[in-house]
C-alpha cells in the first residue's frame, strides 16, 4: 500500500535552531538582473574558492558507465522502512543571490511555499521549521555557508527510528572534478551558498556525511533539490525512473559500502547531473519548476506512492513552459511503487 506524503504524526517537542551565533552581515542589495535558468554549464559564473588543499585531477576521460554493470542493489543488512510516527523536523533554503550578477528570481518563493506545504499539508509546525533565504532582515536566517551547514547539523541531530525529515534546497548548483574517487562520472556535484565567492560551496560529499550519514535505521529523510547538476548531489547510489525502476548506479563500486545507508532515504532533484534546472512563472510569481511541480502533484492527490508522485510532478512539469526535467536518487532497497 502506498504511504501517504501527509504521514508526519508526532507529539514529539520542538528542539530550537542555536547554531553558533554570527556577526550581523550587510543588508542584501536590491534585485538588479532577471534570469529564469539556476545555472547554465557554459555561463561565466565565477567558480567559488576550492576548500580542497590540493589541486584538482584532469577532467576525467571521456568513458560511459555501464548501469548493466550490476544486478541487485546492495541493502544495508539494518535497513528500515520509518513509520514516520515520530519527530519530524524540516531545513528550507532559498537563495535568490540578490544583488550579485547572477541574481535569480524563485529561490525565495520556493522556500517560503514549501514551509507553507510542510505546515499545511504534512502536519509539520512552524517551530520545527527552518528557513534560510536571502531578503531575511536576520543574520542567522541568511543562507551563509556556515549557516546552511548548522542547520543541516540541527535538522539531523538527535534523529531516531520513524522520524520524519525534510530539507528543501532551491538556488545554484554546478559540478567540479571529484577528487575521492566516488563519482562514475568524475564530478562532484555542489550546491552554492549566499557567500560562496568567500566561504566556498558545499560538495555532494559533505552533505552526505552531514544529512545521511548520522541517520540511524528506520529514519526518513526527504530532500528535494531544485537546482542545476541535482541528480546525485546527496551521493545516494541508486537512480530510479518514474516507474520505479533502477536506471543505474551513481557512484563508483568500490564507494558503494560508504555511501549505503541503513536510513529510510529519498532525493527527489530538478535535474539529472549534466542538466540544468529552470525557473517559471505562476500567477505573475516566479518559482522553480521543480519546486512548484512537487507541491501540485502531492496537493491534487495527498495518498500517492513516490512512484506516483514522480509521474505527477513529470506531468505537472510538462505543463510549465520550461525546460526542467526531473531525477530521483534513493536508497538501494526502496521500491517507489511501495513507499
Amino acid at each position: 500500500m502506498p504511504v501517504p506524503i501527509s504521514f508526519l504524526k508526532s507529539d514529539a517537542g520542538s528542539s530550537a535552531y542555536e547554531p553558533t551565533p554570527r556577526e550581523i552581515l550587510p543588508p542584501a542589495q536590491q534585485l538588479a538582473h532577471h534570469h529564469h535558468h539556476y545555472y547554465r554549464p557554459h555561463s561565466p559564473l565565477p567558480p567559488p574558492h576550492h576548500h580542497h588543499h590540493h589541486a584538482p585531477p584532469p577532467p576525467p576521460p571521456d568513458v560511459q558507465y555501464q548501469p548493466h554493470a550490476f544486478t541487485v542493489p546492495a541493502v544495508h543488512p539494518q535497513f528500515m522502512y520509518s513509520k514516520c510516527t515520530g519527530r519530524r523536523r524540516a531545513l528550507c533554503i532559498g537563495i535568490n543571490y540578490r544583488g550579485q550578477s547572477h541574481e535569480l528570481r524563485g529561490c525565495v518563493n520556493d522556500a517560503k511555499h514549501i514551509f507553507s506545504f510542510l505546515v499545511r499539508y504534512a502536519g509539520y509546525r512552524p517551530e520545527d521549521i527552518v528557513v534560510l533565504t536571502d531578503d531575511s532582515p536576520h543574520a542567522r536566517a541568511q543562507p551563509t555557508r556556515q549557516n546552511m551547514i548548522d542547520a543541516m547539523h540541527w535538522l539531523v541531530k538527535g534523529a531516531q527510528q520513524h522520524d520524519a525529515l525534510f530539507f528543501h534546497y532551491s538556488g545554484h548548483g554546478g559540478q567540479t572534478p571529484d577528487l575521492d574517487g566516488d563519482e562514475v562520472d568524475g564530478y562532484d556535484d555542489v550546491i552554492f551558498p549566499l557567500d560562496y565567492r568567500h566561504a566556498g560551496y558545499a560538495l555532494d560529499d559533505e552533505l552526505h556525511s552531514i544529512m545521511v550519514n548520522p541517520l540511524p535505521p528506520g529514519c526518513r529523510l526527504t530532500t528535494i533539490f531544485d537546482s542545476c547538476h541535482s541528480g546525485t548531489v546527496l551521493d545516494l547510489p541508486y537512480s530510479y525512473n518514474h516507474r520505479g525502476r533502477i536506471k543505474g548506479l551513481k557512484i563508483t563500486p568500490q564507494a558503494l559500502a560508504r555511501k549505503t545507508t541503513p536510513a529510510d532515504v529519498i532525493s527527489l532533484s530538478g535535474c539529472k547531473d549534466d542538466q540544468t534546472s529552470a525557473d517559471t512563472f505562476i500567477d505573475g510569481e516566479a518559482v522553480g519548476a521543480a519546486s512548484h511541480a512537487f507541491i501540485k502533484a502531492v496537493e491534487m492527490r495527498p495518498n500517492q506512492s513516490y512512484q506516483e508522485i514522480m509521474h505527477e510532478i513529470r506531468i505537472q512539469i510538462s505543463s510549465l513552459s520550461c525546460e526542467a526535467k526531473l531525477a530521483c536518487i534513493m536508497h538501494p532497497g526502496i521500491p517507489a511503487d511501495k513507499h
